[in-house]
């Protein structure tokens, strides 16, 4: 007979001081007609669910924290058999913790679709350390019952629950254990309970960890800090010849899920370091599509992101299947709902985190819990200097469509001018027109003399025009004038020094929408005779490409307004080379329609090049671009040079 790793010698005085108790104790959830009505309910929520697709950033990975494999020892489960329990439960990243390890022959990398990343358990401390593409090392408080006082310097984080802390706990229940198996007769009946309900039983002694949260909440009071979930997984509580923590059983009962975005060892570890991760007791229900995001006029931010606090910032949830939501600063209950949505305008600084009960049999189960969104001061709202460089001329309000405004002979006035910024004493420049953005009813041309003044520096010659805005002038007005402005570029440019052999459009937001129609759709600009293979090249900055769904476009036509409608037809389309941006913090679907339209394009053979830029929100990544190591701006460069 194999036994368990850890003694079951914990005093009730711990069990006090951990603040853990249950509604009912593990032997009344062990009854068969428990059993069943548990089981019954988390089918019933398996049928229930709706999962909408993660609209931002992240990827959800499943991955299993702190679980140990000795192939050598056979006392213990191997490697292979993680594997095989990965694949069963759909997870994604298996991170060891090798006793005194990590072992030279522990696995790195993929194997099979998961990623495995070798790490150590050693004094109360989960570590992994450096990996060879230079990431830098993880560290996690672990075991805290044991030493709950332990310092938190140099840990990026610590297990907010432990699956051999909660079952050391039940003292009583593992008394009966012990009792049970002499007992031939009722060592059956649980052998018949566990085969029938593995999930079921495994949980029958688990709850949440008071003591854990707590220590939590004030780690986050502060400092950013990661809660985690380990598993302390060995496949090696084997009685009378019956396994009671297979891997596949331990994996499906509760996992971290990190939000990346990508599978691989560098973005797992950030994802880690940086809080985008949440805890999930997955047995209960699966909790794809989990959203817990904070939103303002500057983007979305996730998990352990700091929100500037603004006087619009509300947080957001979105759940698969309602449940009882608190959300939680600091320590304190804010605010509870039972619901599958959840929203609250924030109005004090701090750390937010959110937690998810689900009641089943009548008892209220630990299901999710959120690490913290930080709410932190304003941003600085001072925009850079409009300076203009010695190298760089600007000729402003050129009229480039409707006649001249100043004798009523065209209403739109301001709208229809733009700038240049050239570059001095140059000929034969390339030339970019870039439409601005605003929600196509906001916005104006004399906002990005820092964006001009940039690729004018860098030997470009810029053309930056107004248009008119909604809702006074609704679709098509902006794309007519935005075909009218790159018109009036391509057949003047030259008199200023431009190669218009050389044209490239750009455009931000909405302006990103702008340019990518134009480019897809040749009736706006073939009513000017310019071909679309006049444009070299397009810049969709964190654009909108699909406007179907939007109210301002519920017009005639209104799907024609949409670029992907242009797309995915399997033919081949005619169109420039794409530059795709989306950035870190952008607004709400922005990144995932940035990655449906860089593939939409490449199933239709146009050349196209996805980039994300990493700590910018989708109004700083203008106002930033005329910094010299910005990647917007060295992306649109490398697309013009």
């Amino acid at each position: 007979m194999r036994t368990m790793r850890r003694p079951i010698l914990l005093a009730i005085s711990a069990l006090v001081s951990l603040g853990h108790c249950l509604a009912r104790t593990p032997l009344e959830r062990l009854e068969t007609a428990r059993l069943e009505a548990v089981h019954a309910q988390r089918v019933e929520w398996m049928k229930m669910r709706v999962a909408a697709p993660l609209l931002g950033v992240y990827q959800d990975y499943r991955a299993i924290l702190h679980i140990h494999a000795e192939d050598a020892d056979h006392t213990k489960g191997t490697r292979a058999e993680v594997l095989k329990a990965a694949k069963d439960t759909d997870v994604k990243v298996i991170m060891f913790t090798d006793h005194r390890g990590p072992k030279p022959e522990t696995w790195r990398g993929m194997r099979d679709g998961v990623l495995f990343i070798p790490g150590a358990e050693n004094d109360h401390e989960l570590t992994y350390p450096s990996s060879p593409s230079g990431a830098l090392p993880l560290r996690f408080l672990s075991h805290l019952e044991e030493r709950p006082d332990m310092s938190s310097d140099g840990f990026q984080g610590q297990e907010i629950y432990n699956r051999h802390t909660d079952a050391v706990f039940h003292k009583e229940f593992h008394q009966w254990m012990s009792g049970a198996m002499k007992d031939q007769k009722e060592w059956n009946r649980l052998v018949a309970k566990q085969k029938q309900f593995p999930d079921e039983v495994y949980a029958a002694a688990t709850d949440a960890l008071p003591l854990f949260l707590a220590r939590f909440d004030k780690e986050t009071a502060k400092h950013p800090f990661t809660a985690i979930a380990a598993n302390d997984a060995h496949q090696n509580q084997i009685f009378n010849g019956t396994t009671f923590d297979p891997y596949a059983v331990a994996f499906r009962f509760v996992s971290t899920h990190i939000l990346a975005r990508d599978l691989t060892e560098p973005e797992i570890r950030a994802s880690l370091a940086a809080g985008h991760v949440y805890v999930s007791h997955d047995w209960l229900c699966d909790p794809s599509g989990f959203t817990f995001v904070a939103q303002n006029n500057l983007g979305v931010f996730d998990m352990g992101d700091q929100v500037p606090l603004m006087n619009n910032t509300r947080l957001e949830a979105r759940f698969p299947i309602e449940a009882k939501i608190k959300l939680i600063r600091a320590g304190e209950v804010m605010a509870e709902v039972t619901d599958s949505k959840f929203t609250y305008t924030i109005r004090e600084p701090g750390p937010y985190r959110l937690e998810a009960w689900l009641t089943v049999d009548g008892e209220d189960r630990p299901w999710i819990f959120s690490n913290p969104i930080y709410a932190g001061p304003p941003p600085d709202r001072n925009l850079p200097p409009a300076v203009v460089s010695q190298k760089v001329e600007v000729r402003r309000d050129i009229i480039y469509t409707g006649g001249d405004s100043s004798d009523g002979s065209d209403p739109a006035g301001d709208k229809h001018k733009l700038d240049l910024y050239l570059p001095k004493d140059q000929r034969n420049f390339p030339v970019l027109v870039f439409i601005h953005g605003g929600s196509w009813r906001s916005g104006d041309r004399n906002l990005y003399t820092v964006l001009g003044n940039r690729f004018a520096e860098s030997g470009i010659g810029v053309a930056i025009p107004s248009y008119r805005l909604m809702p006074k002038n609704p679709h098509p007005a902006q794309i007519e004038d935005a075909a009218a402005a790159v018109a009036w570029v391509y057949k003047k440019m030259a008199e200023f020094g431009g190669d218009t052999k050389r044209l490239y459009i750009a455009g931000h937001s909405a302006g990103g929408h702008l340019v990518a129609l134009l480019a897809l759709d040749d009736s706006y600009l073939s009513k000017y005779d310019v071909p679309i293979s006049a444009i070299k090249g397009v810049a969709a900055l964190s654009g909108v490409y699909d406007v179907s769904g939007l109210r301002q476009f519920q017009v005639a036509g209104a799907r024609d307004a949409s670029s992907m409608h242009y797309l995915g037809h399997n033919k081949p389309v005619k169109a420039p080379p794409f530059l795709i941006t989306y950035c870190q913090w952008d607004y709400p679907s922005l990144p995932l329609q940035a990655r449906e339209f860089e593939a939409a394009l490449k199933k239709s053979f146009v050349q196209a090049k996805l980039v994300y830029v990493p700590g910018e929100n989708h109004i700083s990544e203008m106002v930033n671009i005329g910094k010299e190591d910005d990647v917007t701006a060295r992306a649109i460069l490398d697309l013009v040079k």
